[in-house]
């Protein structure tokens, strides 16, 4: 499995959105160089209260791009970085990768897949009715989160639009990405 980085962005305050760059830096145990969600243990303040030596499993934040254009047909406007993202993609499927994917963009960095984001109730301040598109059930009542994936570094490196990723699936049993 393949696909291209579309926009990278980063942001060094608690804000909801955050700002494309040209490049960011990956930093490996940490996550994106002078952003607020680096570091080793958890840095998103829900998870700080309830533990804040948990480690941070939540260093880089990927959604695809192909849900923009499925929010864009409900009447939502979200661009790159809306959702707080840090690397929005295209052509890979990244809902249904396994946990332990690792993904590897443009020459050096390398990315381990931990699970789904479960967005909280400030994506409907950023839009109102967004987390009703972003979370909901299947038919058989299962919740389904589509508000992308989360990841740790295993290898530094800077990432830049137009990068590819290329997937590498984890060996044993597929485990599904839950939420982290």
């Amino acid at each position: 499995m393949s696909g291209i980085v579309t926009a990278v962005s980063s942001n060094g305050e608690h804000t909801f959105t955050k700002p494309n760059r040209d490049s960011i830096t990956l930093l490996a145990g940490l996550g994106v160089e002078g952003d607020v969600h680096a570091g080793v243990t958890v840095k998103h303040r829900s998870r700080v209260a309830q533990d804040p030596t948990q480690p941070n499993l939540r260093q880089v934040h990927l959604i695809h791009e192909e849900l923009f254009a499925e929010l864009g047909a409900a009447g939502f406007k979200v661009m790159p970085g809306g959702l707080g993202e840090n690397i929005t993609t295209s052509g890979i499927e990244l809902l249904g990768l396994p946990v332990g994917t690792l993904l590897r963009i443009g020459g050096d960095a390398v990315l381990e897949v931990t699970g789904l984001r479960n967005p909280c109730l400030q994506i409907d301040t950023f839009q109102e009715g967004l987390l009703k598109r972003v979370v909901g059930r299947d038919e058989t009542g299962n919740v389904v989160r589509k508000a992308g994936i989360m990841s740790i570094v295993i290898e530094g490196g800077a990432v830049r639009p137009g990068d590819t990723i290329e997937a590498e699936l984890p060996r044993g049993p597929f485990r599904p990405l839950g939420r982290v």
